[in-house]
């Protein structure tokens, strides 16, 4: 069978959120590098797989998708096998709704949080070359702040391993590649306030799929 595809490095931290669950699965893929710089992201022969001009897209044979959440539920639908963790918990009506909250809570609350530290700190000195706006960034941590504190109070209040419960699901790996980057500055000492969200961080940062794709996750001028 040939390998699926997926249209954007890992640099890219949707692309790399869809990598974490290709090798999860354990699935070949194709990673077909789109060239940022140059906006082929924004070029006719991108936009006819992802028509808002963002990446990652994903082809599966004739099945073409983009955004990267819904291209990760994919793979874990098609490809788990019986024998791997179930990480949207779907055998489970409970537990899946609980992935399904803290899934929505990364995507509605967390990544607007976190988002304009990532760009201020990591993405526009690699690219661009520019400072940070320490306005912007201030402002981006207090309201990461006040995320954490629900973060923490639901791990530790409910002395969970993991957000959804005592078990690893895709809620967990969801908030992988944009807190990567955020450890990559100089605010990452902010976690130390968390423990028990830096704990449930650590749990993830070894698994081994994450462990693959970090690797490739180098923003270089």
């Amino acid at each position: 069978m040939a390998p699926v595809k997926v249209f954007g490095s890992a640099v890219f931290a949707n692309a790399a959120r869809v990598m974490a669950c290709l090798e999860e699965v354990g699935l070949e893929y194709e990673v077909v590098e789109v060239d940022y710089t140059a906006k082929e992201h924004k070029g006719p022969q991108h936009l006819s797989k992802n028509p808002f001009g963002q990446i990652p897209a994903f082809q599966d044979g004739d099945t073409m998708l983009f955004e990267s959440r819904a291209i990760a539920k994919y793979v874990l639908r098609k490809y788990s096998k019986p024998a791997q963790v179930d990480l949207l918990r779907e055998g489970n009506p409970e537990e899946a709704a609980m992935v399904d909250v803290w899934t929505e809570v990364e995507a509605h609350t967390y990544l607007p949080a976190i988002a304009p530290i990532f760009y201020e700190c990591v993405v526009y000195p690699a690219r661009l070359g520019t400072s940070s706006n320490q306005k912007v960034v201030e402002e981006s941590l207090e309201k990461l702040k006040k995320v954490l504190d629900v973060y923490e109070a639901n791990l530790s209040k409910n002395k969970y391993l993991y957000l959804a419960g005592d078990f690893f699901s895709f809620a967990d790996l969801n908030h992988f590649p944009y807190t990567f980057y955020f450890m990559t500055t100089s605010h990452a000492s902010l976690f130390d306030s968390y423990p028990s969200v830096k704990a449930c961080w650590g749990r993830l940062m070894a698994r081994p799929s994450v462990k693959k794709i970090s690797d490739g996750m180098v923003l270089r001028a």
